[in-house]
C-alpha cells in the first residue's frame, strides 16, 4: 500500500502536469492542502519535499510553494529518478506501443557478466523490445532481468509493464538505479528494428537497478533516436 504522502504527491503532480497549477504560480497554502487531503501538516510537507526533489516545485520562504515544472518540447525521460517507460508515457502523454522481438531464459556467460554486472551462471531473462512512439520505432531496449526476482515473467507482461509486474504482482521494492548516458554509432541491429532515416548516432542509456536488499535485479541498455528525446534531471543544492 502506498503511503498517504505518496498519494498526495502524485495527485498534486497530476494537477501540475495538467496545468491546474500553472508554471510559476503558487500551490494552495499548506493549511488549504491539509484540508483538501484531510491529512497532517507533516504529510503535506513530505509530499511537497518529493515534488521539490523531482523538479515540480520550489518552496519560497515567506511566499509559499512555487510551481517550477514546464512541459518539455520533446518526449522526456528522467535520469534522476526511477521511471518506467509506461510511467513516462502516461506523464508525457505520447502514444506508444511496445513489441517484444526477443525473449529468452538463459544463463549469464562471462561476456554478459562483464557487460552487465551479473555473475557468470546467473539465471536471467534476456529481452529485446522496440518502443514505437506516434507511429515511429524510436527506442530499442535490451533488458536482462534476474530470473529469481522476475519469476513468471512472460513476453505478454514484457509488452505491458515489467516494473508494474515486479512491484504490484511480485511485491518487489525497486530501490535504486545507477545510469550512464553515452552517444554510440547505430548498429545494423538498430537499423533493422528502428526508424532511423539518416540518423547515425543514438543516445544510449545503460542502467543497473537494485531492490531494497541491494540485489541487482536488472541491467538495461536503452537505445534512443536522440533527435526525438530529451533526458531530464533535477539537482537540488544541499543546504539550500
Amino acid at each position: 500500500m502506498k503511503a498517504r504522502y505518496d498519494e498526495i504527491y502524485h495527485d498534486i503532480r497530476r494537477n501540475i502536469e495538467a496545468g491546474t497549477y500553472a508554471y510559476q504560480s503558487y500551490l494552495p497554502s499548506e493549511a488549504v492542502l491539509t484540508g483538501m487531503y484531510a491529512c497532517s501538516h507533516s504529510t503535506v510537507r513530505r509530499a511537497i519535499a518529493v515534488l521539490r526533489d523531482n523538479g515540480y516545485v520550489q518552496p519560497v520562504h515567506g511566499k509559499g510553494v512555487r510551481v517550477t515544472y514546464r512541459e518539455p518540447e520533446r518526449e522526456s525521460f528522467s535520469v534522476g529518478g526511477i521511471e518506467s517507460f509506461d510511467e513516462a508515457r502516461r506523464r508525457s502523454g505520447f502514444s506508444s506501443t511496445t513489441r517484444v522481438v526477443a525473449f529468452e531464459h538463459m544463463q549469464a556467460t562471462q561476456a554478459i557478466a562483464d557487460q552487465t554486472g551479473f555473475a557468470p551462471g546467473d539465471e536471467l531473462f534476456a529481452i529485446e523490445r522496440v518502443r514505437t512512439i506516434d507511429g515511429e520505432a524510436l527506442i530499442l531496449d535490451r533488458n536482462f532481468f534476474l530470473a529469481s526476482a522476475a519469476e513468471g515473467l512472460t513476453p505478454q507482461i514484457a509488452e505491458a509493464s515489467i516494473y508494474n509486474y515486479l512491484e504490484n504482482t511480485l511485491g518487489i521494492t525497486i530501490a535504486m538505479s545507477k545510469r550512464e548516458i553515452t552517444g554510440e554509432r547505430a548498429t545494423d541491429r538498430d537499423r533493422e528494428l528502428l526508424d532511423l532515416d539518416d540518423v547515425d548516432y543514438l543516445a544510449v542509456v545503460k542502467s543497473q537497478t537494485f531492490d531494497a536488499q541491494g540485489t541487482m535485479i536488472e541491467y538495461t541498455q536503452s537505445r534512443h533516436r536522440l533527435d526525438h528525446f530529451c533526458f531530464r534531471s533535477t539537482a537540488v543544492r544541499q543546504g539550500v
